[in-house]
């Protein structure tokens, strides 16, 4: 609908989509997290194997796990229809589910990891990738007393990007785009001792090649240059839903950085570690990985 080239009819386009998504929206607020979580994976497990990104789902998935049956292919495409629509449908409740257990609805483990990093009188970077919400690491995060300026690409769509980043403040309010502009955002934002959040796990054209699920994927190497580059930690951190709005997020220590001398080296290193870490994560939930996108270069 919105890859029109006729400026008016994407922008009519646009706004189209952004009435639909707001009534969505104001739906979903009005109920219980929980219910608004279980009616967005209703739809999306109803609606979205129906839909084109199924497709690419499906040829990555085979080539992911060419183990799999047919069947079990279909199983995992629809698990994550179930988590993609009740990612969407929980945005107005990220500060209610990432409170931390018991009481909430979010188990933290490695809150002495975020306590070193918030501590340290320095700045670094989390590291994640879309696994089950990944809205809720951020906002679990800032629950502990570490703010993070997210990274984050846009949507194509204006108005649809208003009511992201204005859901995403419950996770934090400094939104760094993705661009040239953003890089420079992330450098003054780490000089100021601040952290970064990063999900590394999107296709990027002018990225590195790295392997992943065993053949090389296009991946943005800035995070760790900047983090070999200044000395500073980088944690990665995992989300898992493990039941309807429940989840559990696991932070690591940090990287032991690599120090060849050879700087190049020395990032491929780091992301061709944190992709593999990735991998298992996505290998043990293949169900809460986002396999609609162009993650590889075919």
């Amino acid at each position: 609908m919105s890859r029109t080239s006729h400026p008016v009819l994407r922008d009519a386009a646009y706004r189209l989509e952004a009435v639909l998504l707001y009534a969505f929206y104001y739906v979903v607020r009005a109920l219980p997290c929980a219910a608004a979580s279980a009616l967005g994976g209703w739809i999306g497990r109803t609606v979205g194997p129906r839909l084109g990104g199924t497709r690419r789902a499906r040829r990555n998935l085979t080539r992911a796990f060419p183990e799999k049956s047919a069947a079990e292919i279909d199983t995992i495409i629809r698990g994550m229809w179930d988590n993609l629509g009740r990612t969407i449908a929980e945005y107005p409740h990220l500060e209610e589910l990432s409170r931390p257990a018991p009481g909430g609805r979010t188990e933290f483990v490695g809150a002495e990891h975020v306590a070193a990093a918030r501590d340290d009188g320095k700045a670094g970077f989390l590291i994640s990738g879309h696994l089950a919400n990944w809205e809720i690491p951020g906002a679990a995060v800032r629950q502990h007393g570490l703010e993070l300026a997210l990274v984050y690409r846009a949507p194509n769509n204006p108005y649809v990007a208003r009511l992201l980043l204005r859901n995403r403040d419950a996770a934090t309010p400094l939104h760094i785009p993705k661009g040239a502009e953003g890089a420079r955002m992330m450098l003054r934002h780490l000089k100021d001792g601040g952290h970064i959040g990063m999900l590394v796990d999107q296709k990027m054209n002018d990225g590195i090649p790295v392997p992943f699920f065993g053949r090389d994927a296009m991946t943005a190497p800035a995070g760790a240059q900047l983090a070999l580059k200044f000395g500073l930690p980088m944690l990665p951190v995992r989300a898992e839903r493990i039941g309807g709005a429940r989840f559990r997020i696991t932070v690591l220590p940090p990287l032991a950085l690599p120090n060849s001398g050879d700087r190049n080296a020395d990032a491929r290193a780091v992301m061709v570690h944190l992709n593999a870490l990735l991998e298992s994560w996505i290998r043990e939930r293949p169900e809460q990985w986002l396999w609609i996108h162009r993650r590889w270069p075919d």
